[in-house]
């Protein structure tokens, strides 16, 4: 949708009857304000969105090498083995050996 010129100073007078040429450059600096906020905000928003991408990452790559470590423990070769499998094969080794 594209705005024309004709449109544009219908807009202007509009505003300039409704809060008068005085209030203009005050109520320009709070919109400013405002957008400046916002973008503030939605940059503090995507850095927490990509912090918390690498503490889940983070987490899975050591859960993985907790479940390496103790499938290496009870003799259980873990490569080439999927977390699901891992766990498997080391709740039967733990129920074998109790």
């Amino acid at each position: 949708m594209f705005i024309g010129a004709q449109e544009m100073i219908l807009i202007i007078l509009v505003v300039l009857l409704l809060f008068g040429a005085s209030k203009i450059p005050e109520l320009a600096r709070s919109l400013g304000k405002g957008v400046a906020e916002f973008k503030k905000a939605q940059r503090e928003a995507e850095l927490e969105l990509r912090e918390l991408e690498k503490d889940v990452k983070l987490s899975k790559e050591e859960k993985r090498r907790k479940l390496e470590k103790i499938a290496r423990e009870l003799g259980i070769n873990p490569e080439g083995k999927s977390e699901e499998e891992l766990l498997e094969e080391i709740n039967k080794t733990i129920t074998k050996k109790s």
